[in-house]
């Protein structure tokens, strides 16, 4: 079955909202020149473009050497998506960078797994959800709903999988009507030989009739634990914590109040922790933590609100930021206690939903204005010196407009190589408003990043 054949309704609802939204016709992104690959090594990318105009806020330094950029369009974006997106948090496994690109379409909706390799720029598809969905045998007749996203992170396992989960398109269409009955936690073997990659179902409808936004790997102990949100015709309304065994499917421990974006996993003990937000609680405590030893959520008051989060730190620190704002924080794991460490915006843009470490835990890598807005400041990419204190700009990527042909919106995925000297990121790009996905490597300047 094509799968554009089993929802011409979408299609052209979808068609008409990407014409409207400024577009005289959509067309597959592509660069100029027919070109598949374009790469930059420029002082262009150091100067805060003309068309930017917000300037920089004091104290916000601008790197002396440029980044070598290489900037690919994601493939497979073939017919418009409402618009194609990224929303899912990337990692990078064996030197590879692995995200998701959505279509954003209901209720038969899709999303993409990619695979980019730096060292040559190519990039290849290694799942389509809504096939995999399709072929596995295991949607009902009435099943009209296929996920329109993967909003979750996805993430590497100890067994070399690719762990993530699926999240609806428009959630009033994720019902009763659709035969909607939950979403999926899949699994992706990224094999070198295109004929041996695969993609599993590791969970049916893991919590029924909820999507699932938010996860984080554990992946020594192989537990997969999710956030969830409810669909229109949920029992349970509340968004709920799960911890999925990753190897099984079987859900290991569920509990109300779980999170709505990010959580800290603290991989030297392997806890998890999670901050809710004041108008989403349940009760007096807004904090959590699950301890897998014991199978308990527990109060944790001094957690934040997790909105975007590092991974644990060598000196067992994890650096976030909360909801919308930049204002950056350190968790020490080993005290369960919070430090304010200042505003981490270079300008008016604070939204950042994605934030990296590099090995020795000293600087942070984060992209402020996720939804949108970064081309007024010029899309800004940062790097915090949590020593220092320091904010400084390593890359405008907007001054790169015009050579691709498309504004860089925003992002919710990047990553940093195992050395720390390659930040990848996806890209939410605009033609001229956001329609279409791709993705870059910028190779970090030495002179950047080591003091």
């Amino acid at each position: 079955m094509n799968r554009r054949q089993g929802s011409p309704i979408v299609w052209a609802i979808a068609t008409a909202a990407t014409l409207a939204a400024g577009q005289a016709q959509w067309i597959p992104p592509a660069l100029p020149n027919g070109q598949p690959v374009l790469t930059v090594e420029s002082e262009l990318v150091l100067r805060q473009p003309a068309s930017a105009d917000v300037p920089l806020k004091e104290g916000t330094r601008i790197a002396k050497t440029p980044p070598r950029v290489v900037f690919a369009f994601l493939p497979g974006q073939t017919y418009p998506g409402k618009p194609w997106s990224n929303w899912s948090d990337g990692c990078v496994h064996n030197g590879r960078y692995y995200s998701a690109l959505s279509d954003h379409l209901s209720p038969g909706g899709s999303a993409l797994l990619y695979e980019f390799d730096p060292t040559n720029g190519s990039v290849r598809i290694l799942a389509d959800v809504r096939k995999v969905l399709l072929e596995s045998g295991r949607l009902a007749p009435e099943e009209r709903y296929t996920p329109g996203k993967v909003h979750s992170r996805v993430q590497a396992g100890s067994d070399g999988w690719l762990y993530y989960a699926t999240h609806r398109g428009n959630p009033r269409e994720a019902n009763d009507a659709n035969g909607y009955r939950g979403d999926w936690i899949l699994r992706t073997w990224p094999d070198p030989d295109p004929a041996k990659v695969k993609t599993e179902i590791v969970a049916d409808y893991p919590e029924p009739k909820h999507s699932l936004p938010a996860s984080v790997l554990d992946p020594i102990r192989m537990i997969f634990y999710a956030g969830t949100v409810a669909g229109p015709d949920a029992a349970e309304k509340g968004n709920m914590f799960l911890a999925v065994d990753a190897r099984t499917g079987q859900v290991i421990h569920r509990a109300p109040n779980g999170f709505d974006r990010y959580a800290i996993f603290a991989g030297s003990t392997g806890r998890v922790y999670w901050g809710i937000r004041p108008d989403k609680g349940e009760g007096a405590a807004k904090g959590f933590r699950f301890d897998p030893e014991t199978k308990t959520v527990e109060p944790c008051p001094t957690v934040p609100h997790v909105r975007a989060c590092t991974e644990e730190t060598p000196e067992g620190k994890v650096y976030g930021v909360s909801g919308n704002a930049c204002d950056l924080w350190m968790f020490d794991v080993r005290t369960e206690q919070v430090t304010p460490l200042g505003d981490g915006a270079p300008g008016r843009n604070t939204y950042v939903t994605s934030m990296d470490a590099d090995p020795s835990g000293r600087y942070l890598y984060y992209v402020p204005g996720a939804h949108g807005g970064g081309p007024r400041e010029g899309t800004p990419v940062m790097q915090y010196d949590v020593k220092t204190r320091q904010r400084k700009v390593i890359g405008f990527m907007n001054a790169l407009a015009e050579k691709v042909g498309a504004q860089f919106e925003g992002t919710f995925s990047t990553a940093l190589s195992e050395k720390g000297d390659i930040l990848f990121i996806t890209w939410n790009m605009g033609r001229p408003k956001w329609d279409c996905g791709a993705v870059t490597a910028l190779f970090i300047p030495e002179s950047e990043r080591i003091p």
